[in-house]
């Protein structure tokens, strides 16, 4: 029966952490309203499910490793919870949802390994998770290059090189920055390209669990290059959070995404070597 709690807290946990998104970048009184009635109906679930597991399980300690990671999804979003009432601030949601999400949903899917129905349903999960991170790094660098270009037009504007005090439009130097857009119109584009990046990593990784507990289980966590993807993400999220609440603009926000950016593609790399993606071909994929 734990099975049953557990999946609908994962439902619960991937609709609030969907939530979190707006009420955090956008503001809105809608998404504070509802994110954290449903955050709590999936802790409650999750606890429900925890205590029958281990009972199930004749032990008081989580043992097995499903056992361990559903049980830390549970404490992030209990530790989540006590932020929030403490300090009536949903921001660390963008965090601990997602992730309590991504942590639930392989042990959710029960003791017997989740397996697609046919070769060509999982080519195109695979495809599907590859396209997602793609349109993750895709997206990390239009935010980089926003960045970059917000530099340069916000130097432009100080130096004030392209108008000259006392010289008439027709004398006026013509600089080939100007097709430069306003500055609030680039921030805004480096915000928004760096959350939809979040939002199609976020996808992908999970595209990814699946894809690699049909073939190790919920061992995957073992591999030291999923680990490593999980921390990727978990920095993501730190830039997020970091660039939302200090308000980076200009040469410190460039160097931050090209920084993550870089260090993303580090890891993509690596991840092509690890032992669940090489192994790709043995999924169907060609």
């Amino acid at each position: 029966m734990f099975i049953l709690w557990l999946r609908v807290a994962a439902v619960l946990y991937g609709i609030a952490g969907l939530l979190t998104v707006p009420a955090v970048f956008g503001n809105r009184a809608r998404g504070h309203r509802f994110c954290l009635p449903v955050a709590m109906g999936g802790w409650f679930f999750h606890l429900v499910a925890t205590v029958e597991m281990l009972n199930f399980s004749h032990h008081l300690i989580p043992v097995l490793t499903s056992e361990i990671v559903s049980t830390l999804a549970l404490a992030i979003v209990a530790i989540f919870l006590l932020i929030f009432f403490v300090y009536r601030t949903i921001s660390f949601g963008l965090f601990a949802l997602p992730l309590a999400f991504l942590l639930t949903v392989i042990p959710a899917i029960g003791p017997e390994r989740y397996t697609f129905s046919s070769p060509v349903i999982r080519n195109g999960w695979i495809a599907f998770h590859v396209v997602m991170l793609l349109a993750a790094y895709a997206a990390l660098l239009f935010s980089m290059l926003a960045s970059f270009l917000y530099l340069i037009q916000e130097k432009r504007l100080k130096n004030k090189d392209w108008a000259k005090p006392g010289a008439t439009p027709s004398k006026r130097p013509r600089s080939f920055l100007t097709w430069l857009p306003p500055l609030a119109t680039m921030e805004q584009i480096a915000q928004t390209t760096l959350v939809l990046g979040f939002c199609c990593m976020t996808t992908g990784l999970f595209a990814g669990s699946l894809i690699a507990q049909e073939r190790v289980g919920i061992g995957y966590f073992a591999d030291p290059k999923i680990l490593l993807s999980f921390v990727m993400w978990g920095l993501y999220v730190a830039i997020l959070f970091i660039r939302r609440n200090a308000g980076l603009r200009g040469r410190r926000a460039a160097w931050l995404a090209s920084s993550v950016f870089v260090v993303m593609l580090c890891v993509w790399a690596a991840n092509l070597l690890g032992s669940v993606h090489s192994a790709s071909h043995r999924f169907g994929l060609k």
